[in-house]
C-alpha cells in the first residue's frame, strides 16, 4: 500500500504514472471509484484541495465524506491513531489537511488504507504535482527547464516543488531573505540552488512562481514580512527580466499587490487558473493510482 504524504517518497515512475492517469482523465467522468469511499480530513481552511477532491472524487463515480476536524472526537482528545483505525474501516482512502506533518505521518501509519496529504506544514505534494501537469501542458516538457520560486522558500510548497523538479529534471532555484530559507534536509535531498539576488535568480528562467507571504495559522507579524520580502515580489520588471516564453505560477489564494501585482497576475504570461484547475485532474490521477483504478 502506498501513501502520498511527501514527493521524496515517490519514484519518477510513480510521479509519470500519476501524470499520465491525470491525462487520461481529464474532463472525463469515468466509474473507476464506484462503490468506494473517500474521507476528507481537515483541519484548515480549503478552497481547491477540498474542492478539487470531491469534485474529482464525484467523478470518478466514489463517495467523497467531508470531516471537518472541530465536529469529529479528535476536538475532544481523541488520539490521531485511534480515529485512522476506525476511518480506514469505513472507507477506501483518506485526504487529510493538517497542521503538523507529525500528525499525517502518524495518521498514515495506523491506516488500512491510503491517505493523502492535502497540505501540512511541511509539505503540499498535490499542489506541487499538479504544477508539474501544468508546466508540461504549455512548456512541452520538463526536463530542463528552469523554474524559480520567490519568497519564502520555508514553504511547504516550496518544499514539494523541491522534491517535483529534483525527481523530474526541473532545475530549480529558491530565491528568498537569507533568513527564510529552505528546509536543510530538503535542500541536501534535492540539490537545488539558492540565489538571494531575485534579479540575478529570474534570468533564463522559463518559469516563474511565488506563494503568499503569510502561511495559514502564521502569527508573524505581516509588516516586517512584507518589508522583508518586498524584493521578491512578482511585476513587469522582474518577469521582464526572464525568459520572453517565460510563465508566471502561483498556487493561490494571492495576495495582490504583495507577493505579485494584478497586471502580472492576469496578464498573458500567466498561467495561474489553468493550475489551479489542473488541481481537479491530478487529483483524479492521485485516486487512481492510489487505488489502483
Amino acid at each position: 500500500m502506498i501513501h502520498l504524504l511527501s514527493i521524496s517518497e515517490l519514484t519518477k515512475n510513480d510521479i509519470d504514472s500519476i501524470l499520465r492517469k491525470a491525462q487520461k482523465l481529464k474532463n472525463k467522468e469515468k466509474p473507476v471509484l464506484k462503490g468506494k469511499n473517500v474521507a476528507m480530513l481537515f483541519a484548515k481552511p480549503s478552497t481547491r484541495t477540498r474542492v478539487s477532491f470531491e469534485a474529482a472524487v464525484n467523478q470518478l463515480s466514489g463517495h467523497p465524506l467531508y470531516l471537518d476536524i472541530s465536529t469529529t472526537q479528535l476536538s475532544r482528545e481523541e488520539t490521531i491513531s485511534d480515529t485512522s483505525r476506525v476511518l480506514s474501516r469505513y472507507v477506501d482512502c483518506i485526504i487529510a489537511r493538517l497542521f503538523k506533518h507529525q500528525h499525517i505521518e502518524e495518521l498514515a501509519k495506523a491506516s488500512d488504507v491510503p491517505v493523502i496529504n492535502g497540505l501540512t506544514d511541511m509539505f503540499h505534494p498535490c499542489q506541487a504535482l499538479a504544477d508539474m501537469y501544468t508546466i508540461r501542458e504549455k512548456l512541452g516538457k520538463l526536463k530542463g527547464l528552469n523554474l524559480t520560486y520567490l519568497g519564502d522558500g520555508n514553504n511547504n510548497v516550496a518544499h514539494s516543488l523541491m522534491y517535483a523538479c529534483s525527481r523530474l529534471g526541473v532545475n530549480m532555484t529558491v530565491s528568498c531573505p537569507a533568513s527564510l530559507k529552505p528546509d536543510k534536509t530538503v535542500l541536501k535531498e534535492t540539490g537545488s540552488r539558492i540565489e538571494k539576488n531575485p534579479k540575478k535568480a529570474v534570468r533564463d528562467s522559463d518559469i516563474l512562481y511565488t506563494d503568499v507571504w503569510k502561511s495559514m495559522g502564521e502569527k508573524a507579524s505581516t509588516k516586517s514580512r512584507a518589508l522583508l520580502l518586498r524584493p521578491y515580489q512578482i511585476n513587469k520588471s522582474l518577469l521582464g527580466l526572464a525568459k520572453r516564453s517565460a510563465i508566471v505560477m502561483h498556487c493561490l489564494p494571492a495576495h495582490r499587490g504583495q507577493e505579485i501585482t494584478s497586471d502580472v497576475m492576469d496578464g498573458k504570461q500567466s498561467v495561474i487558473f489553468d493550475q489551479a484547475e489542473n488541481r481537479l485532474h491530478v487529483a483524479k490521477g492521485i485516486l487512481a493510482f492510489l487505488l489502483k483504478s
